[in-house]
């Protein structure tokens, strides 16, 4: 009897435990503590806004007239009045966010750019609506950045700007925005990956961050928040047929340039004045660089910067002001740094041996011996042609001709360029079914030695599977390695 009453008791016990701990359990927690995204969504929100744009598009109408059969119109008209033109507005909306409490707005340019009227809607605390007209202040299309400004009646809250650089991969996000015009939607993820790279026919975009939180249409301008509530990067670029990939522009990139933006209304960039490329193996042989760092000067614009400094094309810079260059990317964002007017000191690595120029960068706008064959040796290069075609044909070159006169004109090549015309390729070669030669090119260097005639392209051109060609093509020139083809 005295077990069984012992067994009730530990049960009865047991019971009221269990629902004292499932009490506990059950105690409500406060929002910040079940989900600390909720208070930064809460303070971030009223600093996002929406952006209606709308531009006025001609468009040509074949029905103008209601009436359009009746015989009055036609007697005086014709049928001439049916080519009617017609304005028709196009709308679209975007993201954006407060900068300044004087009203100042961060956004994408492809927001903007091009539009004729933009209208600013904040969603303020009490959850009532204000719109402004907006102006843009500046933009730029390089890195897809604008600033535009309203007149607030009152001070606005602001969005502090983060360090995009301290970012890390794994770390957590949030997205605000107006996708497909669902206003202040809120999408969460995490950082996927940095630095990466978009290029489209219509779109070239490097650093990007990278994320899983949900972009769509509409986002873009609006701000990807860590979980200090600071923004670290700009929504603006989705891929379409994927899931989980949203790309943001690091915030860093809007710092640099938005007293620009605001003052000049473009952002004020050093200008050397070169093309670049990256460097493969086998140009870094024939070039005599070590390894594949650096970036490789494609060509120089005569007059700007460089031109005057004395760099030249098939030049490998190597360092930038003490800095090492990773490629071409890593260049070309180090000199986009640099203020016109600064002087920048640039190592090159050319045919082997090191040399330092110091270049005065300019801004940049938002945007041999010269002689030529007479026709006395027509029939000695003709000959001197096919020796130099024997040597380049395993390349898929089948024939080259030194310049003249009349082929300067016909392939339209610069006054003051020398070199061999590529007249005749195999069009199952490999650097013919590419794209990569053309008939009409000119060879400037073969292995980065300078040719003028077959003979130096005999003496360039050694038992290497490869070779380096410099060739010039419409006013540029292009390092393109060709090759051996197989049996």
């Amino acid at each position: 009897m005295k077990t069984r009453k012992l067994l009730i008791f530990t049960v009865a016990a047991a019971l009221i435990l269990a629902v004292s701990g499932s009490a506990l359990a059950l105690s409500p927690l406060s929002t910040s503590q079940s989900n600390p995204l909720v208070p930064i969504v809460k303070k971030a929100s009223v600093a996002v806004v929406n952006i209606d744009v709308e531009k006025n598009e001609r468009r040509r109408s074949s029905s103008p007239f209601p009436f359009d059969d009746d015989p009055f119109f036609k007697r005086f008209f014709g049928d001439s009045f049916k080519e009617f033109t017609r304005s028709v507005p196009m709308k679209g909306r975007g993201s954006g966010f407060i900068v300044s409490k004087e009203g100042q707005i961060l956004t994408n340019n492809h927001v903007v750019d091009g539009v004729d009227k933009i209208t600013v809607s904040l969603q303020l605390a009490d959850g009532s609506k204000k719109t402004y007209d907006a102006k843009i202040l500046g933009s730029d299309p390089t890195y897809d950045i604008a600033v535009i400004k309203i007149e607030p009646d009152e001070a606005l809250p602001v969005l502090e700007l983060g360090d995009s650089d301290a970012v890390e991969v794994g770390e957590f996000v949030i997205a605000i925005g107006n996708p497909f015009g669902f206003e202040h939607s809120v999408t969460a993820g995490v950082i996927s990956a940095k630095n990466r790279s978009i290029h489209t026919q219509d779109v070239h975009y490097d650093d990007f961050l990278q994320t899983d939180a949900a972009i769509n249409p509409g986002n873009s301008g609006g701000p990807l928040l860590n979980m200090e509530g600071k923004v670290v990067g700009i929504n603006t670029a989705i891929i379409p047929s994927a899931q989980g990939l949203g790309f943001a522009i690091p915030v860093n990139k809007a710092k640099e340039i938005m007293s620009d933006l605001v003052s000049y209304g473009h952002a004020k960039r050093g200008w050397l004045g070169v093309s670049v490329r990256n460097i493969t193996p086998e140009m870094a042989r024939v070039y005599g660089v070590d390894g594949t760092n650096g970036a490789m000067i494609n060509d120089v614009f005569k007059g700007d910067p460089a031109d005057k400094a004395g760099i030249k094309r098939g030049d490998v810079v190597v360092e930038l002001n003490g800095e090492k260059i990773k490629d071409a990317n890593d260049f070309v964002s180090k000199v986009r740094k640099l203020a016109p007017g600064t002087t920048a000191k640039i190592q090159v690595v050319r045919k082997g041996k090191k040399m330092n120029f110091n270049v005065k960068l300019a801004e940049r706008n938002s945007t041999g011996d010269g002689s030529v064959d007479s026709d006395s040796g027509k029939d000695d290069r003709d000959n001197r042609s096919n020796r130099g075609s024997d040597v380049l044909k395993d390349y898929g070159i089948l024939r080259v001709t030194p310049l003249t006169e009349s082929l300067r004109r016909q392939y339209r090549i610069e006054t003051g360029s020398e070199g061999l015309i590529i007249t005749r390729l195999d069009r199952n070669s490999s650097a013919s079914s590419d794209g990569e030669l053309r008939e009409g090119d000119l060879i400037i260097e073969v292995n980065g030695l300078e040719v003028k005639n077959t003979n130096d392209v005999s003496k360039a051109v050694g038992n290497d599977n490869s070779i380096v060609l410099m060739i010039e093509r419409d006013g540029s020139t292009y390092f393109i390695m060709v090759s051996k083809s197989e049996d």
